[in-house]
C-alpha cells in the first residue's frame, strides 16, 4: 500500500511532514489536492479514517472563506464537505493516508504512526 500525503507546497506543515517521511524514508504519493480538489465522497471517506465525528474537524474554521459562506452554523455534513470539495483552501493540511488509516499531520509526527513508523 502506498502512502498518500494530501499536500499543499504552500504550506509549511506539509512541507515538513513531507521531509519527515522521506527522513524515513518513505516517498509519498502526493496528492495537490489545491490543483485537484477531491470530491465530497472522497473527503467524506478520509473523515471517516481520521475518525472524526464531523467533517468540520477537518476544515480550516479560520479561512476568509469559511466566514464568507456563513459554514459556522452550518449542520449539514454534506454542505461541509461540498464546501471543501468547492473551496479546497478549507481543507487542513496535510493528510497522510495509508489503508484505513489517516492522520493529520499538525504537528508532522502524527503522520509517523500511520506510515507504520511507529
Amino acid at each position: 500500500m502506498t502512502l498518500q500525503l494530501y499536500h499543499n507546497p504552500r504550506c509549511s506543515k506539509s512541507r515538513q511532514t513531507l521531509a519527515l517521511l522521506r527522513q524515513h524514508g518513505i516517498n509519498p504519493e502526493i496528492v495537490e489536492y489545491m490543483k485537484s480538489p477531491p470530491s465530497p465522497d472522497t473527503l467524506k471517506a478520509i473523515v471517516k479514517k481520521l475518525d472524526f465525528d464531523s467533517a468540520r474537524q477537518l476544515m480550516r474554521t479560520k479561512e476568509d472563506v469559511y466566514k464568507e459562506l456563513g459554514l459556522k452554523d452550518v449542520t449539514d455534513e454534506d454542505v461541509l464537505l461540498k464546501a471543501m470539495s468547492e473551496n479546497p483552501k478549507l481543507i487542513e493540511r496535510p493528510i497522510a493516508i495509508n489503508g484505513e488509516r489517516a492522520a493529520l499531520g499538525r504537528p508532522p509526527e502524527n503522520v509517523l504512526e500511520v506510515a507504520a513508523l511507529r
